[in-house]
């Protein structure tokens, strides 16, 4: 990332998320500082949260390694993440930064789920057994228990939706022809029920009042 011009007198404190979010893809060093002054709190707030019950299979280190690796997906590929990330949609870059970090933490876990404590001891045996470990089991068990609990608050409707977008996989066609709907009102349902996804998931008000 470059360094800015000395003659950037920019507050970056005083920017908006989104003007923030601009500046960091213009490249501004000093606009990724006030990012990661901004949203650091936030991102190891997620980052605790994910990792609350795997404390048992962590090491203290673990913590600082994720950040890091947020840093890193925020920052690969000329910055991608933040440049899809759309204010249209309704979520605060917060919201999405915050998505952006529980998933890293997830991916850390499974990372740590294929590789057993007793292979990261030096001389230890190495692993044959490719099958998901206990742990990835147990994510995987996690994220549909919380997601079948988030459902809970969505019409019958809406809960068909989601087993035939997201269960079954089907192409959206599919599920128009399914559900008698058009092919654009599975794009528009779908974004509905992500928003609204995202939402129950941080506890936002109007999300719980709907």
């Amino acid at each position: 990332m470059k360094r800015a011009s000395s003659k950037e007198l920019i507050n970056f404190a005083d920017l908006s998320d989104l003007e923030l979010r601009d500046a960091v893809l213009a490249q501004s060093e000093g606009a990724w500082r006030e990012l990661l002054r901004r949203f650091r709190g936030l991102i190891y707030r997620c980052i605790t949260k994910a990792l609350s019950k795997y404390e048992a299979v962590l090491s203290s280190e673990d913590v600082d390694e994720i950040f890091s690796e947020v840093c890193f997906n925020l920052l690969r590929n000329d910055m991608k993440k933040l440049r899809v990330y759309d204010p249209e949609r309704g979520s605060k870059l917060g919201s999405w930064i915050g998505l952006i970090s529980i998933n890293t933490a997830y991916d850390h876990l499974r990372g740590i789920a294929r590789q057993p404590i007793l292979d990261r001891i030096e001389g230890a045996p190495e692993r044959t057994d490719a099958a998901p470990g206990p742990l990835d089991q147990l994510l995987r068990k996690e994220r549909y228990d919380r997601l079948n609990g988030l459902a809970e608050r969505f019409s019958a409707r809406d809960r068909k939706f989601m087993e035939l977008y997201y269960g079954r996989g089907m192409a959206p066609v599919e599920v128009a022809k399914h559900m008698g709907i058009s092919v654009k009102t599975v794009y528009s349902k779908k974004n509905k029920i992500r928003k609204r996804l995202i939402a129950l998931a941080e506890g936002q008000p109007q999300a719980l009042a709907a």
